[in-house]
């Protein structure tokens, strides 16, 4: 069953933020993984939307999770932690 990695984003150092975001996409790539949403237009119809939404496609929770703590990963976590501010999340699809 898929999951997916669903990140909500207020990015506070756009710079920073794009060194990061730059190697997401290969990086989730050797995970099987396929970003569905990287940033992009938004309408806010309820509530209150961060910058940025990211919704990533992975073919099962277990892949999700190695690419989030992959070393690969963890060596550019860093940029993003102090580039923005984020909720992440992981959820199963159906």
């Amino acid at each position: 069953m898929s999951a997916y990695i669903i990140a909500r984003i207020t990015v506070t150092e756009p710079e920073d933020y794009l060194t990061y975001a730059s190697q997401t996409v290969a990086l989730a790539e050797k995970f099987g993984g396929r970003f569905l949403v990287k940033g992009g237009a938004q309408t806010a119809l309820e509530g209150n939307s961060p910058d940025r939404h990211v919704i990533i496609e992975f073919p099962d929770r277990d892949t999700a999770l190695a690419w989030y703590h992959s070393e690969e990963y963890r060596r550019i976590l860093p940029i993003a932690l102090s580039s923005s501010s984020r909720d992440i999340v992981v959820v199963d699809g159906i």
